[in-house]
């Protein structure tokens, strides 16, 4: 299994490369960084203290392919840095369906090391207001959907999972809460997003508050 993960991803990004390479349309690269008061991904925290996160993506048509990481300011520091390759679609009239490869590595275990590397397929449907998203993390063999609505400047959602998202690994409710954001205008040409979210996980009874801004 030594760096079969990490092979089988640099593969699907190749793949998805060639087939961005063959469309007619605009490609971007983007790069950004979003600071949160802590780090709290469904349901669970890692780390201590605020958690800077940077974003590297290039984008063209329906295909992304990316880098992003996090990364704490503290002693008890949680580093991650994950490969991403994503393709989404219209299906009609306030409808999407994107497709999503992720490779999780945390940098704590030496990178060719296939037991550092976490791969997870993920689907999203997107109907209007209402999102819907399931994912498999297929080494682990943990399994996380997540239903959200927007209503306004407000996306409110609730996931389940099994595996490491619950308390006894069984599947039930592991991240529930609501998701404000706003922008901050500082000129008329630049303004700053800032979110929030208030997070709770009925499994292992933890409830969290985390504040962050888009650069």
């Amino acid at each position: 299994m030594k760096k079969k993960i990490t092979l089988i991803v640099f593969t699907l990004l190749a793949i998805c490369t060639l087939n961005v390479k063959a469309q007619e349309t605009t490609s971007s690269w983007t790069t950004g960084v979003d600071l949160y008061s802590s780090y709290v991904w469904r349901g669970a925290k890692f780390g201590s203290g605020p958690a800077m996160q940077p974003t590297v993506k290039y984008t063209n048509g329906g295909f992304s392919i990316g880098a992003w990481g996090s990364y704490c300011f503290s002693t008890n520091e949680a580093t991650e840095a994950d490969l991403f390759a994503s393709y989404g679609f219209s299906l009609g009239e306030n409808s999407t369906l994107a497709f999503a490869v992720t490779d999780y590595y945390f940098p704590t275990a030496e990178y060719f090391d296939g037991d550092s590397h976490y791969f997870e397929p993920m689907v999203t449907l997107g109907l209007g207001k209402l999102s819907l998203a399931a994912a498999y993390m297929t080494n682990a063999e943990d399994t996380y959907v997540e239903a959200g609505y927007t209503a306004g400047a407000v996306t409110l959602f609730a996931g389940a999972g099994d595996g490491q998202y619950t308390k006894d690994a069984s599947f039930n409710l592991c991240n529930v809460g609501l998701k404000p954001s706003k922008s901050i205008k500082i000129s008329d040409s630049f303004s700053i997003p800032v979110s929030g979210s208030v997070i709770l996980n009925p499994s292992t009874e933890q409830f969290h508050i985390v504040v962050g801004i888009s650069l």
